[in-house]
């Protein structure tokens, strides 16, 4: 059974949510919240395993709620449903610890295989939220390909020399030229981009 909790601010579009995922019987929803403080709070008090999350929410805004949430529970998932398909609120959801993103216009079957996706550790991008998209492919050696990797699950430069047996020197120039040619500034946006590869 998979514990849902439902925020959103428009009490029509939670409600009408909330009635869904009551007709599936894998899923149990826990709470709905109609802003950020509440949506912290209901988290904090009913434990869901996925949190649907609007970003546009008065008070505090739904990045900083997600935030907040996986800070204080590490083993909740958290998929937003919003309006915005802009990059950057793509990235930055994903920064805080999203595991998946869809749009409002997502049909109510995408809505419930993203759900059991991100409650079964997946990480899901509805149509039209690719923060790849439009990218041209990014032409990466296999050693710039193992280092990238490795980056991305968060290894230091000592450690990927260490991995791959190479000299701090040789990672460094590895990295460096991953991030020109994925053309991003640091190693949290080449571990974003590494999803999108």
């Amino acid at each position: 059974m998979t514990r849902v909790l439902v925020v959103d601010d428009h009490p029509l579009f939670r409600d009408g949510l909330v009635g869904l995922l009551r007709t599936v019987d894998d899923i149990e929803v826990v709470g709905a919240a109609g802003d950020g403080v509440e949506a912290v709070s209901v988290a904090r008090a009913t434990d869901p395993d996925v949190v649907l999350m609007d970003l546009n929410l008065p008070g505090l805004p739904g990045l900083e709620a997600t935030r907040q949430i996986l800070a204080e529970q590490p083993g909740c998932r958290v998929l937003v449903l919003t309006m915005q398909a802009d990059q950057a609120s793509v990235t930055s959801a994903l920064r805080v610890g999203a595991s998946g993103y869809l749009l409002k216009e997502a049909g109510q079957q995408e809505v419930l295989a993203a759900i059991h996706a991100v409650a079964a550790g997946g990480t899901v991008m509805g149509r039209g939220t690719d923060p790849h998209r439009g990218r041209p492919p990014v032409d990466l050696t296999p050693r710039e390909s193992e280092v990238l990797a490795l980056v991305a699950k968060g290894s230091s430069n000592t450690e990927i020399a260490r991995e791959l047996d190479l000299s701090l020197k040789t990672v460094q120039n590895h990295v460096s030229n991953v991030l020109a040619k994925l053309q991003v500034r640091d190693r949290t946006q080449a571990a974003l981009r590494m999803r999108g590869l």
